[in-house]
């Protein structure tokens, strides 16, 4: 069923794959992966409209990638599109990382599958930047936005302000500036406007969304909770509530409400939570994680899935340890990702009932500029992780807080790898996916030398 756009589910289900497949680099990179695919490519969806609905994704705990798949397949198919778009994307990342945590567990010393990550790895880096470059050339189009993209990245890099914060100070910022021209820089379409219109849009413009209902959004928010935490309490019941697989379920339903801020910030509390109160991996473990996370397709928040897999086969109780392990992956992953349905169902139509208001869209436009701040502060925490092995953490002048490499502790590997993936990606425009195949065989490369 196409709606009247022309764009048919089966097309837009094989489209997903691709996304879902070339969805490497974390959520910067992904959403660049989404932009590339279904604004410039297939232009399906108008720039405005997909920073639109990426805006109200950064505002919901949970992966915002996963959650713009979501919105864009609700926009494309309803509900049913969402469900397909939102599950694709998450899929491949499932099985990849479902194996890679079974070779972990079983296969601990695999020395080349250590060397092709470190390659990877290392070209990411140049994913990250192209995501920042992508979107900043859009949006930094006058010294405000400019201005306040900086003061986001100071804020997160230097003093560690909360990422809601930021986000809620830029809107605030658009809200109180909106009759300014240089706060109206995500514009809807008109029809002055040249070129071709973007297909989905078009149907939407012709079909506007009605303001949702109380009882349609009290329905969504009453059957989104029952599936949500029902197949949880249903668990408990079966196995008792201080169950292995219980508590980890238990644990990432909470996560997914209370981690705001992207990834990276999702992940510091889960590493804080799952190493040091509960003790289902140790701190080497974590890390070990977050790098199968980093280079396999899906979310980067996948890396759930390891921690759910090793704190059941550590404790499998009767079970064999496989199995085990399997149903904690399940249930880490279920219960991380069904709420972001929940988040996207039911306030993804009031988003575009409010589309196009003046006021509104200046506080978006304030949004995604400071995105871009956001997303440089992440290039620079990756590189400097990245580049050199060893650095620390020290306090500043007003109370600043600065990430200091030891210069000797220098990767010129990584930095060669990094260096020569920024070039192919950005100067020579060569695929992600060759880019990092080639990194992945020069970190093999550096294991043999």
């Amino acid at each position: 069923m196409d709606r009247g756009h022309g764009i048919s589910e089966g097309e837009a289900t094989r489209v997903w794959v691709r996304v879902a497949l070339n969805s490497f680099g974390g959520p910067a990179g992904q959403i660049a992966v989404m932009h590339r695919i279904l604004v410039d490519e297939l232009r399906w969806i108008s720039e405005a409209r997909f920073l639109h609905a990426l805006n109200y994704c950064m505002l919901l705990p949970g992966p915002e990638a996963q959650q713009l798949a979501t919105y864009v397949g609700w926009l494309l198919h309803g509900p049913r599109g969402g469900l397909i778009a939102g599950t694709l994307f998450v899929l491949p990342g499932f099985v990849s990382i479902l194996v890679l945590s079974y070779l972990y567990v079983a296969y601990s010393q695999i020395v080349w599958v250590a060397a092709a990550l470190f390659g990877v790895k290392a070209a990411v880096l140049a994913v990250v930047v192209e995501a920042v470059v992508r979107i900043g050339k859009r949006v930094l189009v006058n010294r405000v936005m400019f201005g306040v993209a900086a003061l986001a990245f100071v804020a997160i890099f230097f003093f560690a302000v909360p990422f809601p914060a930021v986000v809620v100070a830029a809107g605030v910022l658009g809200l109180v500036g909106h009759s300014h021209p240089a706060f109206q820089v995500i514009k809807p379409r008109t029809a002055q406007d040249k070129g071709p219109v973007a297909r989905l849009d078009a149907w939407l413009d012709a079909h506007p969304a009605p303001l949702p209902t109380p009882r349609r959004s009290l329905g969504v928010l009453s059957l989104g909770l029952g599936l949500w935490l029902g197949p949880l309490v249903l668990l408990g019941l079966i196995l008792g509530w201080e169950h292995t697989l219980v508590k980890i379920g238990a644990f990432f339903s909470q996560a997914a409400v209370v981690t705001f801020g992207g990834a990276y910030s999702v992940l510091a509390y889960v590493a804080q939570e799952a190493v040091g109160r509960h003790g289902w991996l140790t701190a080497v473990e974590m890390l070990d994680g977050l790098g199968m996370a980093e280079t396999t397709p899906g979310p980067l928040i996948q890396v759930v899935q390891y921690v759910g897999f090793i704190g059941a086969w550590r404790d499998p109780g009767a079970w064999p340890p496989w199995l085990s392990g399997l149903a904690g992956a399940v249930v880490s992953t279920y219960v991380t990702f069904a709420p972001c349905y929940l988040w996207v169902f039911l306030g993804a139509p009031y988003m575009e009932w409010l589309r196009g208001r003046a006021a509104l869209t200046a506080a978006l436009s304030t949004i995604t500029a400071a995105v871009v701040g956001v997303v440089l502060n992440l290039a620079f925490w990756f590189s400097l992780h990245v580049v050199f092995t060893r650095g620390a953490e020290r306090s500043g002048p007003l109370g600043t807080r600065l990430y200091l490499p030891e210069l000797a502790s220098l990767d010129l590997w990584a930095l060669l790898i990094a260096a020569g993936a920024m070039v192919a990606m950005l100067r020579f425009h060569v695929g992600m996916l060759t880019t990092l195949a080639v990194s992945a065989a020069l970190g093999l490369l550096r294991t043999w030398m």
